[in-house]
């Protein structure tokens, strides 16, 4: 479409106004015509109008115009990386993978164990003081956790152990022990004075930590307190060994 906008000029005038002939001239129908009125009226000029007269131009406005759409330009160059943006919502959890192929072999499982068996041959009589039970023969001994010189067993792997303590009272004599754990009493073993001599057991479990010690103590003298054994046969045995490593 083409707009035509109508621009209006002001033209100006030579003329401010057309001349009338002059009045009152007389002529004689003998007299030469006027060649001037033999000519046909010319159009009227705008020169000797008594107002201007609007110039029209026509005017296009170029932007009403769509032409067809043009090809698509080469790239930009990137812009400058812009600021992180807050984090999003979680997604839905996505459809199970395929299972994996299988790594390499590990290591082999590191198993740990403890456990001793240790007797007595000899006869122990109560003194003024508490007494630790010294054995003197050896049945098991497991990466020597059991200090056969002191008598006493120490944990290097912390977990849930068994012990066991067995004994052969004496006639007419009392019989008073405790399984210690470190200094504390954990059990007593107890026999009453008798005509008759007996076997006497005690066990326990135990959760040990790494470093915790267990040991037999003989009550001190208040009464007449003593075990039984020879060197033919052997009637006094302590044990123990570990159930279940702990899991640190």
């Amino acid at each position: 479409f083409l707009l035509l906008t109508l621009v209006v000029l002001g033209a100006p005038t030579d003329e401010a106004s057309l001349t009338e002939p002059a009045r009152g001239a007389c002529k004689r129908c003998c007299d030469p015509l006027d060649p001037s009125t033999d000519a046909p009226p010319l159009p009227p000029s705008h020169h000797h109008l008594p107002y201007p007269m609007p110039e029209v131009r026509p005017y296009i406005n170029i932007t009403i115009l769509k032409g067809e759409k043009g090809d698509r330009g080469e790239p930009g160059m990137p812009g400058k990386w812009g600021k992180e943006g807050p984090r999003g919502e979680r997604g839905a959890q996505g459809q199970k993978g395929s299972k994996g192929q299988m790594g390499t072999a590990g290591e082999p499982c590191k198993h740990q164990y403890a456990a001793f068996s240790v007797g007595r041959k000899k006869a122990l009589h109560s003194s003024e003081g508490f007494q630790v039970l010294i054995f003197d023969t050896v049945f098991v001994n497991l990466y020597s956790h059991f200090d056969m010189f002191n008598g006493k067993f120490y944990c290097y792997v912390g977990g849930l152990y068994y012990f066991s303590l067995n004994v052969h009272t004496w006639n007419f004599k009392e019989t008073y022990m405790h399984i210690m754990h470190n200094e504390e009493e954990a059990v007593i073993l107890y026999a009453q004075p008798s005509d008759r001599s007996i076997m006497q057991s005690q066990s326990l479990m135990l959760e040990l930590q790494e470093k915790d010690e267990i040991w037999v103590r003989l009550y001190k003298r208040e009464r007449e307190n003593a075990i039984y054994s020879d060197d033919v046969d052997v009637y006094i045995t302590f044990n123990g060994y570990l159930i279940k490593p702990s899991l640190d």
